[in-house]
């Protein structure tokens, strides 16, 4: 039985940490209680995989929510209440596209076999096809899981009695969205919204606009402890048994704090304009939305950012790849479905369309490692394409460098901004990337990214490249798109505290990469595609000091014009896992302490008081005691690897006695970021 390891963006698997639900009285984190998954289908008749995500789904009960996305396939659902499936006969699936009841396919159906202690298993059952069920061979799947949890979600089984009455459930909260299905009969899904009134319903499996049935919820709104139906055949025929989904809203009980909330369920309304904003205070990782006021275009649309959920204008029609949960139909590409954003979300929707949501929150909790965030690949090229990892689950910002062919940029990427590259040397506005350079798919991957088949600066074949494969968390680093207005500007980022380094970029048009630094005054910067020393302006910062929530830019061009797209990437000092710094040089060994116990694996250096190139290091290259391979961030040229510049420290770094001046002057200041 294959084990397929997985690391969702919404888990805490993605940054190494166990997921077992904490004790009582310590934090929760939303990545301890949810996870999304990709794997592909690998079994003929009979066979197995295990998705481990670090969920206790067998332990602490859930929900797993099955939809196949490279064929089209129907949407299942899997509940700790029901139990797993035990054969494709008696599979217990149930399907949200349909009305049907449990067991819809018989003994063609694949099925989840197992919940686990750290995730779920499924089999492939009987004469499958790729329309039923979980485990298609070849078939590409997300997954959804769903931990119980007070103020979360909870799951409800029961009997209908055919009269009005309350059915109680542990949520903790007043449910935001109830989600009701009988399990023995072909009668529609019901779905109680907040945002509708309390004798108004929708149906999950279609696309029919909301409608009035006071038998549904027998007119009553739930509170924190039952939720009420009526007389509905729906949701409480006689007899009947029935299973209910509840997600709770806004309800806090998460984070450090213990005040977060990780999930809403609320309304928007779209205009003439195309785009609404969302404001949840918070960064979604997942969204559900559903239009109200039309069946002509009333899907369950699903998107998250695993798959692709992105920001900006420039994205490729393979970056937004929403879902549907009311329709058969494989995963859809559609440019400007929606985006994130630090607080919220935008959704490009129908005039006048009315529409709920459903969202949750993307990961909170602070890593302990830089392995946890930092994965470090160096490889050979395979002019075919390929998923490089690098052992810190999900990517979010990725550097590549062809380390001997000269005149090839370092190439940037981040998921935010979807297939687009930037090149470090260079002031060139983003490009789209052909499957010559970086796949469409490139971030539809559990750990790493995927890269194409022939290009000189990401894969071609017997080349020899290095990559840096970086993870969003807090404290530690946060990747954010904005748009330039042409006057001073706050930008919201979910650091969770004051940056210690930032970098600016323009996508489009062309512009400078402008860094500024806690160790520089907050009217200075320093340009990452050139060598020149620090430089002094206040249209850069605006002669602010960014907070832990908010980085301010100037009216400057290069980091503020009216319509243009611009990337940040911030990094803050995370003890034991980034040190942001300054260092005098001394002309001989000097010893950097960054409060690491095993040395950095990954260091970048650029002087600040001359010239000065960006120099960087890392240990997949070798940091040893003898010569260590580096390349410059601000130069296309090939790696260097004849000179022993930098050696191992456990606290940190040392630069050795043979540095240039560029990078240990005597009395000269120097800037670096290093990472454990």
């Amino acid at each position: 039985m294959p084990t397929i390891i997985t690391r969702g963006a919404v888990s805490a698997r993605g940054l190494g940490f166990a997921a077992t639900p904490p004790a009582g009285g310590s934090a929760a984190y939303i990545e301890d209680y949810f996870s999304t998954d990709l794997y592909t289908g690998n079994s003929t008749t009979g066979g197995t995989q295990t998705i481990t995500n670090g969920l206790n789904l067998s332990g602490t009960g859930g929900l797993v929510w099955i939809k196949g996305r490279s064929a089209a396939s129907n949407s299942v659902l899997f509940d700790t209440i029901r139990g797993a499936g035990t054969t494709a006969a008696n599979n217990n699936a149930l399907t949200s596209n349909a009305n049907s009841s449990e067991d819809l396919f018989g003994s063609s159906y694949d099925f989840l076999s197992a919940f686990n202690t750290n995730g779920f298993t499924v089999t492939q059952g009987g004469v499958a096809t790729a329309s039923r069920g979980a485990n298609y061979n070849a078939v590409t799947y997300v997954a959804w899981s769903f931990l119980e949890k007070a103020k979360f979600f909870d799951v409800v089984s029961y009997t209908g009695n055919g009269s009005n009455r309350t059915i109680a459930h542990n949520l903790g909260s007043v449910p935001g969205m109830i989600i009701v299905k009988t399990r023995d009969a072909s009668y529609d899904w019901m779905v109680y919204h907040r945002s509708l009134a309390n004798t108004e319903h929708l149906l999950l499996n279609t696309t029919a606009a909301k409608a009035t049935l006071a038998a549904a919820w027998n007119s009553t709104t739930p509170t924190s402890s039952v939720f009420s139906v009526g007389t509905d055949l729906k949701v409480n025929e006689n007899g009947t048994a029935y299973i209910a989904y509840l997600f709770a809203h806004d309800a806090g009980g998460f984070g450090e704090s213990g005040n977060d909330n990780v999930v809403s369920c609320g309304t928007f309304t779209n205009s003439a304009s195309g785009f609404a904003s969302v404001n949840l205070g918070y960064e979604p990782q997942f969204i559900l939305v559903k239009r109200t006021n039309s069946a002509t275009v009333g899907e369950w649309q699903m998107l998250d950012t695993t798959r692709g959920f992105v920001y900006g204008s420039l994205v490729s029609t393979s970056d937004d790849r929403r879902i549907y949960a009311s329709s058969t139909a494989a995963a859809e590409s559609a440019a400007g479905v929606g985006r994130p954003l630090p607080t919220g979300f935008e959704f490009n929707g129908a005039n006048n369309g009315v529409y709920v949501y459903m969202t949750i929150r993307r990961p909170q909790k602070v890593p302990t490692s830089g392995s946890q965030v930092l994965g470090l690949s160096a490889r050979t090229g395979t002019g075919a394409n390929a998923n490089v990892t690098g052992g810190a689950g999900i990517t979010d910002f990725a550097i590549i460098k062809n380390r001997a062919v000269a005149a090839t940029y370092p190439v940037v990427v981040s998921r935010h901004a979807g297939i687009n590259v930037l090149a470090t040397s260079d002031n060139l506005a983003e490009s789209a990337a052909s499957t010559a350079m970086l796949q469409a798919q490139c971030w539809d991957t559990m750990d790493g990214i995927k890269v194409g088949t022939t290009s000189t600066y990401t894969n071609a074949s017997t080349e020899t490249f290095i990559n840096y494969l970086f993870r969003r968390a807090p404290k530690f680093f946060d990747a954010l798109n904005y748009e330039g207005t042409g006057a001073n500007l706050n930008i919201t980022h979910n650091l969770g505290v004051a940056p210690d380094l930032w970098i600016v970029k323009a996508r489009t048009p062309d512009g400078g990469w402008i860094v500024g630094s806690s160790v520089l005054a907050n009217t200075e910067m320093v340009s990452l595609n050139v060598n020149s020393a620090k430089a002094t302006s206040s249209t850069y910062w605006n002669s602010t000091t960014p907070t832990s929530t908010v980085l301010t830019v100037g009216t400057s061009t290069n980091t503020n014009t009216t319509s243009t797209l611009y990337a940040a990437y911030l990094f803050a000092t995370l003890t034991g896992v980034s040190k942001v710094g300054t260092y005098t040089g001394n002309a001989t060994t000097n010893q950097i302490n960054c409060g690491f116990s095993a040395g950095a694996r990954f260091v970048m250096i650029k002087r600040l008081d001359a010239t000065g190139d960006w120099y960087i290091w890392d240990t997949a290259r070798g940091i040893v005691a003898g010569n260590d391979p580096y390349f410059l961030a601000n130069s296309t040229a090939v790696e260097a690897t004849s000179f022993d510049y930098i050696d191992a420290y456990s606290a940190g770094f040392e630069i050795s006695s043979t540095a240039p001046a560029a990078i240990n002057a005597n009395n000269g200041s120097f800037l670096y970021l290093a990472i454990s």
